[in-house]
């Protein structure tokens, strides 16, 4: 089966639409201009950032931006033309089910910019809605097909989001989730979506605490003659500590060959710079400092 991409790949991604928009400024609805200038602003600073720790020695081959054609389409052409991996998402922003951002016209953008990677994100729990999974489904057939053939690699995430059951069943108790049940489900949720006929080649996942359950995520993922798909660990907006500790445990084991840690990232430089508290230039120090954290984390653990 000729799929997968198993290089590492240390990504920084900032392609988030409505929950930056609401979260970090506090607006809502349809951003006017200048909103939408201010945004594109704040995602050029997260660019600077990754640029800065490429150039203090993070190695170019493996760092890579993660940005959304919305309010980064300068920086994706910027990227593309400084030889940086790029990635692109394709998903229609804060949405429960999956569907295209640019419906029918989904394809043009994605041969219009050329990332590296399409990337899309499903939110799927296999005890969940089953009409709402098998429609997200069908699409990400419809574009695991259109990518095949072509140069884009595929990255796809899956979030789990417990259901009202599944928490009550952990009194309400979002960790005990994670631990006691986000890897079975992220696993028969990846083999459903393999056995709908979508090929990934990078799964974007929710980190996990258990070395034997990053293992069992991997023999998942590269089942069926799935050799060379590999998985990346993203960082849920978690504080550094879990996170760390997410990217140490992934790191030992082959198959997981890097990282998207966004929000603990960016969020918190960018937040003291819009309350100046701090410098734009500490803020891209900042976000550069701890991107490089993150990968000199990851390559520690995996003993290079």
């Amino acid at each position: 089966m000729d799929i997968g991409f198993d290089k590492p790949l240390y990504i920084l991604p900032f392609d988030h639409r409505g929950s930056f928009q609401t979260n970090m400024f506090g607006w809502k609805g349809e951003p006017t201009p200048a909103q939408t200038a201010e945004i594109a602003a704040s995602k050029q600073l997260v660019y600077e950032g990754f640029k800065a720790a490429v150039a203090a020695g993070l190695p170019r081959d493996k760092g890579g931006i993660l940005a959304d054609e919305q309010y980064g389409a300068a920086i994706l052409r910027d990227a593309q033309a400084h030889g940086f991996i790029t990635c692109c998402p394709v998903e229609e922003s804060e949405r429960d089910e999956f569907d295209f951002e640019f419906g029918d016209d989904f394809a043009r953008h994605i041969e219009e910019f050329k990332p590296t990677f399409c990337k899309a994100l499903i939110r799927y729990n296999v005890e969940g809605d089953a009409a709402l999974n098998k429609r997200g489904a069908d699409r990400l057939k419809r574009l695991s097909d259109y990518l095949r053939p072509r140069d884009p690699w595929f990255m796809l995430e899956i979030l789990i989001l417990a259901t009202p059951a599944q928490l009550a069943k952990r009194q309400g108790d979002n960790y005990a989730f994670d631990r006691l049940d986000r890897p079975r489900l992220m696993i028969q949720g990846i083999q459903q979506l393999q056995d709908a006929g979508i090929e990934a080649d990078v799964w974007k996942l929710e980190g996990l605490d258990d070395r034997a359950d990053c293992e069992r995520v991997v023999a998942a993922v590269r089942r069926g003659g799935r050799e060379r798909v590999s998985c990346v660990v993203l960082g849920r907006g978690e504080d550094g500590k879990r996170v760390r500790g997410w990217l140490t445990t992934a790191a030992a084991v082959p198959g997981f060959t890097g990282f998207a840690v966004g929000r603990t990232t960016f969020w918190e430089p960018l937040a003291a710079l819009r309350e100046k508290k701090i410098t734009r230039e500490a803020a891209i120090a900042d976000i550069a400092r701890r991107y490089r954290d993150w990968a000199d984390i990851f390559e520690k653990a995996k003993g290079r």
